[in-house]
């Protein structure tokens, strides 16, 4: 009988020892997450009756401007299901002083009136193909880590909330203990998006994976793992994780989705 318990007390604690090694290397070397520091524009865009595909190409054509400026590509995907929109569009623009430089400004421009289509015309068709959009301007991870995150992916997950009145910032402390967590249990990090200007929502995350499978994957994590997980990353336990970001929120939206070829 002694003989067992040391056995099991041995194993609980080469458990609890190799969660909390794994997480302290994490905290050593930082997530891509954890500053916002480069800007970018968020668009959400519903598509008109039976002009979803119109509405991809569009924007597929619209590449080519950015090319002949110098801009980024924006990075995107749609959706399978959750909120109402149909695709989602994250612009990098780095900060306001660069991205609406005269410099810039001039580049895009001159671009945009080289291209087949105007301004004006490129603006009408999507007038056309589109019933419903929305931007916001939002702070996140520095941009070559979030083209990394995109390589490789093919399927999404974004978290999209607004928090109750001046819980913002333990709404984006929540959002990163989540991360620390997630990834002690070997999954991929979700990259945290703080809200500047535009649309309501306060932060949002936005998980990137290989297929849905990768998504839906659950690790055969040891309870005790799990539990010293938990507690390290700030929460109580595993399951007390949910229902604490849910004292933060007032309002919360998931979308998960595919990429566009």
């Amino acid at each position: 009988m002694k003989n067992r318990i040391k056995k099991a007390s041995t194993v609980f604690l080469f458990s609890a020892l190799g969660a909390l090694l794994c997480i302290a290397a994490l905290d050593a070397q930082g997530t891509r997450s954890s500053e916002p520091t480069y800007l970018y524009k968020t668009t959400f865009v519903r598509a008109a009756p039976g002009k979803l595909l119109d509405l991809i190409a569009l924007y597929k054509s619209r590449m080519a401007v950015d090319d002949a400026s110098g801009d980024e590509r924006p990075l995107w995907w749609r959706h399978t299901q959750g909120d109402q929109w149909d695709l989602m569009l994250l612009v990098p623009m780095g900060s306001y002083t660069e991205y609406y430089s005269k410099e810039r400004l001039s580049r895009r421009m001159k671009a945009a009136e080289a291209s087949p289509l105007s301004p004006k015309e490129f603006k009408n068709k999507l007038d056309a193909c589109s019933s419903w959009r929305e931007d916001i301007f939002v702070m996140g991870p520095p941009l070559e880590s979030v083209k990394k995150a995109f390589e490789g992916t093919a399927y999404y997950h974004i978290e999209i909330m607004i928090s109750l009145p001046g819980k913002q910032g333990d709404l984006f402390k929540e959002r990163q203990m989540e991360n620390a967590y997630g990834l002690a249990m070997g999954r991929p990090e979700n990259m945290i998006f703080v809200r500047d200007q535009g649309a309501v929502w306060d932060i949002f995350t936005l998980g990137c994976y290989r297929d849905l499978k990768h998504w839906a994957e659950s690790p055969d994590i040891p309870k005790e793992k799990r539990e010293a997980a938990a507690r390290h990353a700030g929460f109580k336990g595993p399951d007390e994780i949910g229902p604490y970001m849910r004292t933060l929120i007032d309002m919360h939206r998931d979308t998960m989705g595919v990429a566009i070829k």
